[in-house]
């Protein structure tokens, strides 16, 4: 069972203690195959308030990833918004120099996707939106099930404090009809 905001903010407080060798570091050896597929959306961190889904809207999230092969890659994201759920698709394409993939065109939506660490069955993905490098930031705690591990919850607290975005993590409810709403 995932904690609720008031555990977040303990997972908080206890990671912001800790030295910073024992912080999260990136994943560059991605099997990109085997991340592809249905993911759940349980957490959202944002420096950008318009992202972040309103109280009367939090709901799970969804993310889709498809491999298209020749280093490109489809993300259908479907997020909880005041007018309803709201599905937005991107192709990327990867980066030759960083375990990154970008939209080089993107002026507004998702500009570049970079998992930070997965197990294959949790995850915690950066999201860069609006024009790259000068756009907000977003982090995503994925889960291929509606719950997660306490060690999925509390990397992706450290991952938030590492990039400033403790004030502005969301947790979502396990109420699933946005995330259905891409389910394959």
């Amino acid at each position: 069972m995932g904690p609720g905001p008031g555990l977040v903010l303990a997972l908080v407080l206890a990671v912001g203690a800790q030295p910073p060798e024992q912080r999260p570091r990136e994943s560059h050896n991605l099997n990109w195959n085997k991340f592809a597929g249905f993911w759940y959306i349980l957490a959202i961190a944002s420096d950008a308030r318009a992202f972040l889904p309103g109280r009367d809207a939090r709901r799970l999230g969804a993310a889709l990833v498809q491999v298209l092969g020749a280093g490109r890659l489809r993300v259908v994201l479907a997020l909880p918004r005041s007018q309803g759920c709201r599905s937005h698709t991107v192709v990327l394409r990867k980066d030759g120099k960083k375990a990154v993939f970008r939209n080089p065109r993107a002026l507004k939506g998702v500009a570049g996707f970079r998992v930070l660490t997965t197990d294959y069955r949790a995850g915690v993905v950066d999201l860069r939106l609006g024009r790259t490098g000068r756009g907000p930031k977003a982090l995503l705690l994925l889960s291929r099930q509606k719950e997660t591990a306490f060690a999925s919850w509390r990397t992706f607290v450290e991952f938030c404090e590492v990039r400033e975005l403790t004030r502005g993590a969301t947790v979502l409810p396990k109420d699933a009809s946005c995330a259905h709403s891409i389910r394959p």
